[in-house]
C-alpha cells in the first residue's frame, strides 16, 4: 500500500475536460486507474491537479547554465525547474563555435540519457545577424546541412529541435535533414519574408521559435513570418508569458489564431530563473538582470527571460483569462506532444508517468510530484 497514493477532491484536470471533486491514483512511479483499500488519501479539496509542465526551450535555472555549466550545475537548474512545476525539461544552448557546440552536445546528450533532460534544442548558431538578439554575432555561420548534421550525429540521437534562419544559404536544405531526421526545425531569429516562412515550412520545418521575438514585426503590407507561422496548422507557436516578451493582445490574438493545440508555453529562461537579479554571462554576452528582466549589459537586447511555468500559467488564468484546460493544453500537452514524449507525459492518464503539479484556488503551486516522488510536498493531511 505504500506505493499507493490518492490524490482526492481536487479539480483534475483531463484531456477530456476538468473532473470536480476528481482524484488521480498513483502506484509507484505511474498514474493508476484504481487503487487497494487502505491506500494513502491525500485530501487536496480546493486545490487543481494538473500534469507536470513540460518546457522544450529552457537555457538553465538556479543560478546554472545548461550552455556552460558542469553537469553538476546543469542538474542544479534542472532540479530548480521541477521545484516549479517543469517535470520534462530539454536543454537549450546558445550560440557557439562548433567545436564547443558538439562538445556541449556530448555532455547533455549523456544527461539525457540518464532521462534527466529530455534532449537538446540548438538555438543557434545558424541564425540571422539581423535577428540575433542575445547571440553573439561573430559566431553566426550559415545553415550548412553538413554542420547542421554535425550537431545533430554529436547529440547521440537526443537532439530535439534546432532554431534556424531558413532564409540564409541551405537553410530549407538543412530543414529538410533535419526532418528526415526527425528533429524539429524552428523557425526563429531570422529575418525572412511571409513567402521565404511558406518555403520553410512546405520543406518541413514545425516550430516558430518564441514566436514575435527576434523577427519581423507584423504589417499590413509585408505581413512577414508572423502571419505564416500563425495560420499554418503545421506549426506549433512557442510563446514567453512573462509580462515582458509579449503584450496581453500579441498573447491572445496566437491563442485566438492558432488555437490552444498549436501553442507551447516556453520560458526561453536563463541561469538567473529562480535565483535573483546581478550579473551573469550567456554564452559569451554577459546579461544583467534587474527586476526579474534579463538585458545585455552591451546594446540592451532582452537575454532570455527569468521565467519559471509556474508563474506562466498563474498569468495566463489570471491575468490573460485563458482557460485553465488550454493552458493545461500548452503548457504540458502541446510541448509533450513535440518532444515526442506524449505517451509518457504531458496528461494525468492512467499508465503515464505520474509527473502531477498541484496549485492552490489562486493558482499558486503548492505541490510537484515527478515519477511518483514528492519534489514538493503539498501541506495538506494524508489519511488512510
Amino acid at each position: 500500500m505504500a506505493d499507493h497514493k490518492v490524490l482526492a477532491g481536487a479539480h483534475v484536470v483531463l484531456p477530456t475536460g476538468i473532473v470536480e471533486n476528481g482524484r488521480v491514483i498513483v502506484d509507484g512511479g505511474r498514474i493508476a486507474g484504481s487503487a487497494p483499500e487502505g491506500a494513502e488519501r491525500i485530501d487536496l479539496t480546493g486545490h487543481w491537479l494538473v500534469p507536470g509542465f513540460v518546457d522544450t526551450h529552457n537555457h538553465g535555472g538556479g543560478g546554472a547554465s545548461f550552455t556552460s555549466g558542469t553537469a553538476e550545475e546543469v542538474l542544479k537548474g534542472v532540479h530548480t525547474h521541477r521545484l516549479h512545476g517543469t517535470t520534462t525539461t530539454a536543454a537549450s544552448l546558445v550560440t557557439g563555435d562548433m567545436d564547443f557546440l558538439t562538445e556541449r552536445a556530448g555532455l547533455l546528450s549523456e544527461l539525457a540519457e540518464q532521462g534527466e533532460i529530455a534532449g537538446i534544442h540548438f538555438e543557434g548558431p545558424f541564425i540571422s545577424p539581423c535577428r540575433k538578439g542575445a547571440h553573439d554575432e561573430t559566431l553566426l555561420r550559415y545553415p550548412d546541412p553538413a554542420e547542421v548534421r554535425k550537431l545533430v550525429d554529436a547529440a547521440r540521437g537526443r537532439a530535439t529541435m534546432v532554431t534556424l534562419a531558413t532564409e540564409l544559404p541551405g537553410g530549407l536544405d538543412s530543414v529538410r535533414l533535419l526532418a528526415d531526421h526527425g528533429v524539429i526545425a524552428a523557425i526563429g531569429h531570422t529575418d525572412a519574408t511571409y513567402e521565404q516562412t511558406v518555403a520553410a515550412i512546405d520543406a518541413g520545418a514545425t516550430v516558430a521559435t518564441h514566436l514575435y521575438n527576434a523577427m519581423p514585426a507584423l504589417g499590413h503590407r509585408a505581413p512577414g513570418p508572423i502571419a505564416a507561422l500563425l495560420e499554418d496548422e503545421r506549426i506549433t507557436v512557442e510563446l514567453i508569458n512573462d509580462g515582458t516578451h509579449l503584450h496581453p493582445a500579441a498573447l491572445e490574438l496566437a491563442f485566438h489564431h492558432a488555437g490552444p493545440e498549436r501553442v507551447a508555453l516556453i520560458t526561453d529562461a536563463m541561469d538567473a530563473a529562480g535565483f535573483g537579479d546581478g550579473r551573469y554571462m550567456l554564452g559569451t554576452l554577459e546579461v544583467e538582470v534587474k527586476d526579474s528582466v534579463a538585458r545585455l549589459v552591451e546594446g540592451g537586447s532582452i537575454a532570455g527571460s527569468t521565467l519559471t511555468l509556474d508563474r506562466a500559467f498563474k498569468r495566463s488564468v489570471t491575468v490573460d483569462g485563458l482557460p485553465v484546460e488550454s493552458v493545461v493544453q500548452a503548457i504540458s500537452a502541446n510541448p509533450a506532444r513535440l518532444l515526442g514524449a506524449y505517451d509518457r507525459v504531458g496528461s494525468l492518464e492512467p499508465g503515464k508517468d505520474a509527473d502531477i503539479v498541484v496549485l492552490d484556488a489562486e493558482f499558486n503551486l503548492r505541490g510537484v510530484m515527478r515519477k511518483g516522488a514528492w519534489i514538493v510536498e503539498p501541506a495538506v493531511p494524508a489519511t488512510v
